[in-house]
């Protein structure tokens, strides 16, 4: 089975889709089998990786509510390097019909075990809020990565979420943990940022990921293109930074993956 790891932070204006597409992006182009899925009603995951959202006949709303299967909703993605499971603003009646559902918070969960066995890494980019569809994706997944600008607000908000993470882990799905917490926007320049990630480290050891993201406009300009940034501008400092978090956290499960062979 893949790894399943949810991109979560109810805060929004983190770089939270610029991680999860790019670090989906970042891992398949290391001829890693990776389906991304977009959870977000914006669906601005699935037009990062050239998707056009305004077209889609079949979506992720269609496949959580269970009027098509998982199959019929793929589309290639990002050069044809991904998988991608697209949404669009279809996706917020989801929110109303989940409440109603049977098995409302397993939805997601029943929905892709069919093609799990098919990819090394499934990565779901969460909307920015503890909703239900956050849910859904938190009771599917292993791992929650957390994108996290160092800034005064961040801890408080990062408390908010692993208080969720750990409610989810007691009650729906003992197999969740957390990833790591990636540092995002970070400017060492910066006397708080520096600050805030001396306290992560301290709070959370080795789940904070050596890597940082930095400030760059080569990030901020990719999405405009379709395309994640590793593939607009490799060289970009942008680029490098996704490039090297994928690999620490491939890193990370390579010791299960050769006990298993």
């Amino acid at each position: 089975m893949g790894r399943i790891i949810a991109v979560a932070n109810q805060k929004g204006g983190v770089g939270k889709t610029t991680t999860a597409v790019n670090v989906a992006a970042a891992l398949a182009g290391d001829d890693q089998r990776v389906l991304l899925l977009d959870l977000d009603p914006q669906g601005n995951a699935t037009m990062g990786c050239g998707v056009d959202k305004h077209e889609l006949e079949v979506s992720t709303y269609d496949v959580l509510m269970g009027e098509a299967p998982i199959g019929e909703a793929l589309q290639k993605g990002a050069g044809g390097l991904l998988d991608v499971l697209p949404s669009n603003t279809d996706l917020t009646a989801a929110e109303v019909a989940l409440m109603s559902a049977p098995l409302r918070e397993k939805r997601l969960s029943l929905a892709i075990e069919p093609v799990t066995d098919e990819y090394d890494f499934i990565i779901i980019d969460c909307p920015p809020s503890l909703s239900m569809l956050t849910v859904n994706a938190l009771v599917a997944a292993h791992g929650v990565l957390i994108p996290l600008q160092t800034e005064y607000y961040a801890l408080e908000g990062l408390s908010a979420l692993v208080n969720t993470v750990r409610q989810i882990r007691e009650h729906r799905n003992p197999k969740l943990e957390i990833e790591g917490i990636l540092r995002t926007m970070y400017d060492p320049r910066n006397k708080l940022a520096v600050d805030v990630s001396r306290q992560l480290i301290h709070h959370f050891g080795d789940k904070v990921y050596r890597t940082v993201i930095p400030r760059n406009v080569r990030v901020a300009e990719a999405p405009s293109h379709g395309l994640p940034v590793i593939l607009y501008d490799r060289s970009s400092r942008g680029a490098v930074s996704y490039l090297a978090v994928a690999s620490e956290l491939a890193r990370r499960h390579q010791p299960a993956a050769s006990a298993q062979n």
